[in-house]
């Protein structure tokens, strides 16, 4: 049995059972090789650690996994799930495997992101995190015909750097990041609705009024569900420029919810802040848009 050997305090962790918590169907790798841009051994062999929350590094063989609702209400409504961990590592429990449950129980088929981490050098952070999300949308877009309840619409819900992902997968469709590969490839790459709790990197760093120049706002784009509180260290008008320029490109059903406390992380962890109410708030937004039942 593979385990991962770490001192103290980690926790050790069989890697065969990485994922398997709430009984996924099926895991995907989405490159058949090298993944685009990347160079062997550039990073270290792929770790799954616990160090006050469950994070993996070192991931350069990116992949999907699939956790099907069975639900009776389940409508076929899908959600790609982008943990965050600033793009050097995945949060992959609290803001990964615990939203998938969570999903599962609302009617909703979650599938895990595993992007690559840590960020490449000489390349944006967010970029070959991008192509990964891209090539998980049509590969989910493309096995999703044949599930007992077939994929509908599909969506995207990240967090923190994920949240930066989503917003990125949500707003960059038009042109796919990498060379296609096989017939996925055909299938489109843009969310139906995209959903960011605390996202990160959104403003300019030049002029922090603005967004960051790389983050391209049109009528085209899917609604938006977004949180953030007041107290994060990410700032929060990242999140605030985004729904005004989704609404100023005409874009229909956006919903924005600023809290005052619950600073950054909390994913779906209840406290005495009313942050802890977005899964409630994001439920009704869902249902309004006819992705799920009540």
């Amino acid at each position: 049995m593979p385990v991962l050997l770490m001192k103290r305090p980690y926790i050790l962790i069989p890697l065969f059972l990485f994922s398997f918590g709430l009984h996924a169907q099926k895991i995907d790798l989405l490159w058949s090789g090298i993944p685009p841009g990347d160079i062997v051994g550039e990073v270290g062999e792929e770790k799954v650690e616990v160090r006050g929350v469950k994070r993996v590094s070192n991931v350069s063989k990116p992949s999907i996994t699939y956790f099907l609702s069975s639900s009776t209400k389940a409508t076929g409504t899908t959600v790609l799930v982008c943990p965050g961990g600033a793009y050097n590592i995945l949060a992959i429990e609290h803001e990964g495997e615990d939203i998938c449950q969570w999903l599962n129980e609302i009617g909703i088929h979650a599938v895990l992101l595993k992007y690559r981490v840590p960020r490449r050098k000489n390349r944006e952070p967010y970029a070959a995190p991008l192509q990964d999300a891209q090539r998980a949308m049509g590969l989910v877009r493309k096995v999703g015909k044949s599930w007992e309840v077939p994929l509908t619409k599909l969506g995207v819900l990240g967090f923190s750097a994920g949240g930066n992902l989503a917003v990125m997968t949500a707003t960059s469709f038009k042109q796919r990041t990498y060379e296609k590969v096989d017939l996925a490839d055909a299938l489109s790459c843009r969310p139906d609705f995209a959903m960011t709790v605390y996202p990160a990197y959104l403003l300019d760093q030049q002029n922090k009024d603005l967004l960051a120049p790389h983050i391209t706002i049109s009528k085209d784009c899917p609604p938006f569900f977004l949180v953030h509180t007041g107290d994060d260290h990410i700032p929060m008008k990242g999140s605030v420029l985004t729904y005004l320029g989704l609404e100023e490109a005409g874009v229909v059903g956006n919903e924005l919810h600023i809290y005052p406390f619950g600073g950054h992380g909390y994913g779906l962890r209840s406290s005495k802040h009313t942050v802890s109410q977005w899964p409630q708030r994001a439920r009704s937004w869902l249902t309004s848009l006819d992705l799920i039942k009540e």
